[in-house]
């Protein structure tokens, strides 16, 4: 989901570090920066993807490459990255994770063909993935366990909330008044300045003794989501029997089959699918797969539909997305209270009932629509549902658990997040095109949106009902199948 902050980890991290000498208000800082960055150019290239489209000639399905190109990456690295800053060390991960980041900011910025911004995009995504596992770890490992530690990892992901809820509008800002080039160019010089401070200040520490990297794990199920992600996307053209849709989603499930078998013999893999077995955890992430699915598109197509149906400027339509951002970080900061009181899987069924009924609501969009009507009241339906559903998913994944594993449980959370998100954009946008095809001019493009929206309320109705039926009430009954 574009705009939705990460789910941070459990803070449970061995104590196995050596206190930074820097001060750790500046800590804080740049680690915090480092993840504002990653969550940032999540959600701010959506204001600015007509402007792409007009300026490299992209088609409208292959606009959805420079969203998931990042999306696809960052999910298939991220479990990887943490285990790469756990044995190699948490600076110097951090440190490649950022340069990596900044510099295919500057290339994306500077690309000239297709081609090269979404090949920008890809490596961005590698390094987001790199770099944002990194973040956390230096934080949890920084401050001693305790309310020092609570207030460090609540500032983080107030940080990364923030990346999410201001993206639309910086993205418009920098449109408007600069170019679309400068929603990537400008990483390179926070970048930067945030690596140069990383390198002075931050202490190095590591945790890896005799563990390994599962780079197969990793490459394998990236190239599977890749291309089962580019078949569906054939399939608007070619036809679902089309050997150009056919073969690519046969590849990729032939590709996901062989990253199972190869986490099955892994010594130590990148995705434990004994954890599987705990029903909190498979539950969980089904749900989270198909929640984000329906939820990650919201920002996608709301930005085409205000500027090439309803002809908002890029400044306009990122201030028409201030209050669905505001309305995901109030759920987000209401959710953990209000799970104390309704239950963490009450909280998640209402939370994705609510969003399905801002999808449902915004299927209707018309050619004709107003921003009271058609944007403001199912966004802020949409973002707030978002919002609560997070944080109570997560927590049933991790209460079943062992303490050992509870950050790579949250980790599986958010990388399940991430690729049903890339999946679902490109099932979204494939129905999107396949209706517009169907007619012409802004009336067939708003047919086509509101479409999708549809379908993506009768994915999270999918969700909801997997929540119902498999998400334990209780932690107690976590472990229980």
């Amino acid at each position: 989901m574009g705009g939705m902050p990460p789910i941070a980890a459990p803070a449970t991290l061995p104590e196995t570090t050596r206190r930074t000498a820097a001060p750790a208000w500046l800590v804080m800082l740049l680690v915090c920066a480092g993840q504002f960055l990653v969550v940032l150019d999540v959600s701010v290239v959506n204001v600015a993807l007509p402007a792409m489209r007009t300026g490299l000639g992209l088609s409208e399905l292959g606009l959805q490459w420079i969203v998931n190109a990042y999306v696809i990456t960052f999910a298939g690295f991220m479990l990887l990255g943490g285990r790469a800053a756990d044995i190699f060390g948490r600076k110097r991960i951090f440190v490649l994770g950022l340069a990596l980041f900044t510099v295919a900011s500057l290339g994306g910025g500077l690309a000239q063909h297709p081609w090269q911004l979404i090949a920008a995009r890809t490596v961005q995504g590698v390094g987001a993935a790199v770099l944002s596992p990194a973040t956390l770890t230096i934080l949890t490992t920084s401050f001693p366990s305790g309310p020092a530690r609570n207030r460090a990892i609540a500032t983080w992901t107030a940080v990364g909330a923030g990346g999410g809820a201001v993206g639309g509008l910086v993205g418009g800002v920098l449109t408007e008044y600069l170019s679309w080039r400068w929603v990537l160019m400008i990483n390179v010089p926070v970048g930067a300045l945030v690596l140069a401070g990383a390198v002075l200040w931050l202490t190095e520490s590591r945790q890896g003794a005799g563990r390994r990297l599962d780079v197969p794990g990793a490459m394998l199920v990236t190239a599977g989501l890749a291309l089962v992600a580019y078949g569906i996307v054939q399939t608007e053209t070619d036809g679902w029997a089309s050997a150009s849709a056919l073969l690519p989603l046969a590849a990729g499930l032939v590709v996901i089959a062989a990253f199972l078998a190869v986490e099955a013999r892994a010594k130590a893999p990148l995705m434990p699918l004994g954890l599987f077995r705990v029903r909190s955890v498979s539950s969980a992430n089904g749900a989270m797969v198909l929640a984000g699915a329906a939820m990650f598109s919201m920002w996608y197509f709301l930005s085409l539909y205000a500027q090439n149906v309803l002809g908002y400027r890029p400044l306009e339509a990122g201030l028409s997305f201030i209050p669905h951002s505001l309305s995901i970080v109030l759920g987000s900061t209401l959710g953990p209270r209000l799970m104390n009181r309704l239950g963490a899987k009450t909280l998640a069924i209402s939370g994705a009932v609510i969003s399905a009924a801002g999808m449902a609501w915004q299927g209707t969009m018309d050619v004709d629509g107003t921003y009271l009507g058609t944007i403001l009241g199912p966004g802020i339906l949409m973002a707030l549902g978002a919002g609560l559903t997070a944080t109570p998913i997560a927590a049933i994944a991790t209460s079943g658990a062992d303490p050992a594993d509870q950050g790579l449980v949250s980790g599986l959370i958010n990388t399940s997040r991430q690729m049903g998100g890339a999946l679902g954009l490109s099932v979204l946008s494939t129905v999107a095109a396949t209706r517009s095809a169907a007619g012409h001019g802004p009336k067939a493009l708003a047919d086509g949106y509101g479409l999708a929206f549809h379908v993506g309320a009768a994915i999270l109705l999918g969700s909801i009902v997997l929540m119902v039926l498999a998400l334990p009430r209780r932690p107690a009954d976590a472990a229980h199948g």
